[in-house]
């Protein structure tokens, strides 16, 4: 199948194209008028939205850490490490690896990104560690780190409880009640304000902790911020500063946020702390509106972005590192410095391989078809100006138009395939004709719908779901590892 190379032009560049089709800086001599009076700009709408200076606009990749717990998902220490220097490739400016207090593996996984990131691997990229509020993770991830022969001052400590008042009292009431000396048949009588206090001081006992074990990063936030009191978070985030905190993390954990109730709270956090703090916002895509809520984020003075590769993570996933960064750039005009958006398509093709979860095809960005087309309406129009139908920039994310022939196929596409295979079919001795190209035309429609009628997209289908499932362990499998373990004849032995 032939692949067109097509130019990544936006709204803005003045200059004519190559024509979609033709050879690299062949003119494309059919659009007389500069781009920008054929089509409106999207940045019309959006040059009045303000940002951070792009250059303090901060990309957090949380894909070997939230992006792992997506059920399903596991990867080996020796893999996270590979696609750490994936992730540093790409551009981010900060990848959290785990948690490691919780497994051997991410222990491990944090020696191994450490000692990249000494060997200049990694480049300037922030790591970051995951601990609760107390001082057994905090602890056994400094252990990790110095048996490692690396100091905790070169890591970033993220320390996290809860947020909500619904989180407050019925996840962790009995941890806060045990913290506080209480007795833990108050747990349903105490008043919400009680564990919100608990919460700040349990909260800013691990911080001071943190400190003084040489920690000089301490990141903090408190899960299901998006459903928990704006006021309380911020005498939580400045309580947490005064302990010695560096950078607050306000997330939406079950992806409740729409753009307006983002803004809302986003510009009160903002107003709440100190000018210029670095604020993270991490956001999940349960409604499809990761992207958005990320970009309002942004817009209202958060300068840390949450993100995952391919949008990987719990329920429906997080930010999309693709979706956040092109989209910021070409609708938004925001530029980030030194990101690489030529290697997004190929980072995704790269955790399709590593996580075993494929993409939709239609994958906004980065999808395997998201430049391909097949439409006769569509593919005539693009032998004009790729643009015709293309509104994201090929060039700039690493992509290449390609023509999928099949049922919707046109003989303009046909013809003009023929016509730059010419060499190729004089050899054969068949002279390129219109009147040929009509006919392989009916030839490429019949034998598309042929192929449908004996599809295997079902048996496909079945087949990968069985091999996910033999990946995974269900209720079965640990009933049978409890029998095998505990059975008289496992102990006896």
């Amino acid at each position: 199948m032939p692949v067109i190379v097509i130019a990544g032009a936006t709204v803005a560049d003045l200059g004519r194209r190559p024509r979609a089709g033709g050879a690299a800086g062949e003119e494309n001599a059919m659009l007389n008028e500069p781009i920008e009076r054929l089509i409106r700009d999207p940045k019309e709408f959006t040059r009045d939205v303000r940002f951070p200076d792009p250059a303090q606009i901060r990309i957090y990749d949380e894909t070997l850490r939230d992006g792992e717990q997506m059920p399903g998902v596991c990867y080996a220490p020796s893999q996270k490490l590979e696609i750490a220097k994936a992730l540093a490739g790409v551009g981010v400016h900060i990848m959290s690896v785990g948690f490691p207090a919780a497994s051997e593996g991410d222990r491990r996984t944090l020696q191994l990104v450490m000692g990249a990131k000494r060997r200049g691997e990694l480049g300037d990229a922030e790591i970051v560690v995951m601990c609760r509020s107390n001082r057994n993770d905090i602890d056994v991830t400094v252990k990790t780190l110095r048996d490692a022969g690396v100091e905790p001052c070169e890591v970033t400590f993220f320390i996290f409880t809860s947020g909500s008042d619904l989180h407050l009292k019925y996840k962790i009431g009995k941890t806060l009640l045990r913290y506080e000396g209480r007795d833990e048949r108050e747990w349903l009588e105490l008043p919400l304000d009680f564990y919100r206090s608990a919460n700040i001081r349990l909260q800013c006992d691990a911080i001071r902790h943190a400190r003084e074990c040489g920690i000089d990063r301490v990141e903090f936030g408190a899960e299901d911020g998006s459903r928990g009191d704006v006021a309380y978070f911020i005498e939580y985030f400045k309580a947490g500063l005064a302990a010695g905190g560096t950078r607050p993390a306000w997330p939406d954990t079950v992806g409740t946020l729409t753009p307006e109730a983002t803004r809302w709270y986003c510009s009160r956090i903002v107003a709440g702390l100190p000018d210029g703090l670095p604020i993270v916002a991490h956001l999940h895509n349960d409604y499809g509106l990761g992207t958005i809520n990320a970009i309002t984020a942004a817009s209202c003075g958060f300068k840390v972005i949450s993100v995952t590769a391919n949008g990987y993570g719990e329920r429906a996933g997080n930010v999309k590192l693709h979706e956040f960064a092109v989209a910021l750039r070409v609708l938004y005009g925001i530029e980030l410095p030194g990101f690489r958006y030529d290697k997004l398509r190929d980072l995704a093709r790269f955790m399709e391989r590593m996580s075993g979860i494929p993409l939709q095809q239609h994958e906004p960005i980065v999808g395997a078809k998201v430049f391909a087309h097949e439409s006769g309406i569509h593919t005539q129009a693009m032998l004009i100006d790729h643009r015709m139908y293309e509104a994201v920039p090929g060039e700039l994310v690493g992509a290449r138009t390609t023509w999928v022939f099949g049922k919707h196929t046109g003989a303009a596409l046909v013809e003009d395939t023929l016509r730059r295979e010419r060499e190729r079919l004089v050899r054969a001795g068949v002279e390129p004709t219109p009147e040929l190209a009509h006919r392989v035309t009916g030839e490429v429609k019949r034998l598309r719908e042929e192929r449908a009628a004996s599809s295997k997209s079902e048996e496909t289908i079945e087949l990968y779901e069985a091999a996910m499932r033999r990946l995974s362990l269900d209720e079965n499998d640990v009933v049978e590892i409890a029998i095998a373990l505990g059975s008289p004849t496992a102990a006896a032995h």
